[in-house]
């Protein structure tokens, strides 16, 4: 992390009469980031980003922007551009008109406006596009000139408030990798809001998970995904079994598989009934060698399709109840001739093996 980062933000709190939004949020950002606030709705992270915004107003705390204290600014007064769910165009003014907004506002020259609006629609794939108005313009697109917008200023913060959710799922794919690039490219501080995991493990270089107000886990996605801070972040980010287990004489007590807790990363855990997480991609099948502890029979309950990974979930009696899910791929499903009802051997992988 460097020394001095771009954007602090130091025990905010936000409450709206008796419910408290925000709970000691204290987060610091790199310059050049890019930084998801991931989480479901209602967990704070739309008014987060809108206290960052001065679009609301903390209840207390202090947010400090290249050294220099924000936390009573007036939006006008702090350095950012912004892009909304909805795009937020304005329907009865050209693209040109739209990309030009904050630039006329700031009474810049007219030649150097039509220069940067050029640049701009080149810069967002939409040249040749200045005449055309909003509702000419697909989804996407309008999304791209929005963010056109929010760049004409050179600001030195980008905040993306889902931007992408009111897309349909090729275009989201399509933009987030044009969003990232151009993100990279530029070097612009952002925070982008989302609650879709997929868009924050593939887009951003660290990402704040939260809930319920507050931060569970600042990590980058390997982190975030491998080493889950708490059992809401491990169910949350990322597909997970959740089995029931038991720890007791150093070992763990899974069904009726014993396996020593020295195989697994799991430290200071006092015995007693505890949940254990393990990802889908941690069941392994493959040639298991005679009297491995972590082999275990199953039986194939529903294959789901998923293209060229299937999401197997089998019966394992000898673990759990409940069904298993693990990730086979396509080939291997039909190499081995398996479907529902039929019996595979499988192993957990205990280093994976996280308990909450």
């Amino acid at each position: 992390m460097s020394a001095s980062p771009y954007l602090s933000l130091s025990h905010l709190n936000k409450a709206f009469g008796s419910f408290v939004a925000l709970q000691d949020i204290n987060l610091d950002i790199v310059p050049g980031e890019l930084i998801c606030f991931l989480g479901p709705s209602g967990c704070g992270k739309t008014t987060l980003l809108r206290i960052i915004a001065g679009l609301e107003v903390q209840t207390r705390g202090v947010i400090q922007q290249a050294g220099k204290d924000i936390s009573c600014a007036h939006p006008a007064e702090r350095d950012y551009g912004i892009v909304f769910q909805s795009y937020a165009l304005f329907p009865n003014l050209s693209i040109a008109d739209n990309v030009a907004y904050g630039l006329v506002n700031r009474k810049v020259a007219r030649d150097v406006v039509q220069q940067r609006v050029q640049e701009l629609l080149n810069l967002v794939g939409l040249p040749g596009s200045g005449a055309k108005y909003p509702s000419q313009l697909s989804g996407g697109q309008q999304q791209r000139i929005a963010l056109a917008r929010a760049l004409a200023t050179s600001p030195g913060l980008l905040l993306l408030d889902e931007p992408l959710s009111a897309l349909d799922a090729l275009e989201r794919v399509r933009l987030r990798e044009e969003i990232r690039s151009l993100q990279q490219s530029l070097g612009v501080t952002t925070i982008m809001v989302t609650h879709d995991q997929e868009e924050a493990l593939s887009m951003a270089d660290r990402i704040v998970v939260m809930n319920h107000g507050c931060i569970e886990q600042v990590g980058t996605p390997t982190e975030i995904y491998r080493e889950p801070a708490s059992a809401f972040v491990a169910e949350f980010v990322g597909q997970v079994n959740v089995l029931p287990g038991t720890v007791s004489a150093q070992s763990l007590q899974l069904g009726e598989m014993r396996i020593p807790l020295s195989n697994i990363p799991a430290k200071g855990h006092a015995d007693g009934e505890v949940k254990v997480y393990l990802r889908p991609e941690d069941v392994l099948a493959r040639p298991i060698l005679a009297g491995d502890p972590c082999v275990f029979q199953a039986t194939i309950h529903e294959v789901e399709f998923l293209g060229a990974f299937c999401h197997v979930h089998v019966m394992a009696p000898a673990i759990s109840a409940q069904t298993l899910t693990v990730y086979l791929s396509l080939n291997f499903l039909a190499e081995q001739n398996l479907q529902a009802g039929s019996t595979l051997t499988l192993k957990l992988m205990p280093e994976r093996i996280k308990l909450f």
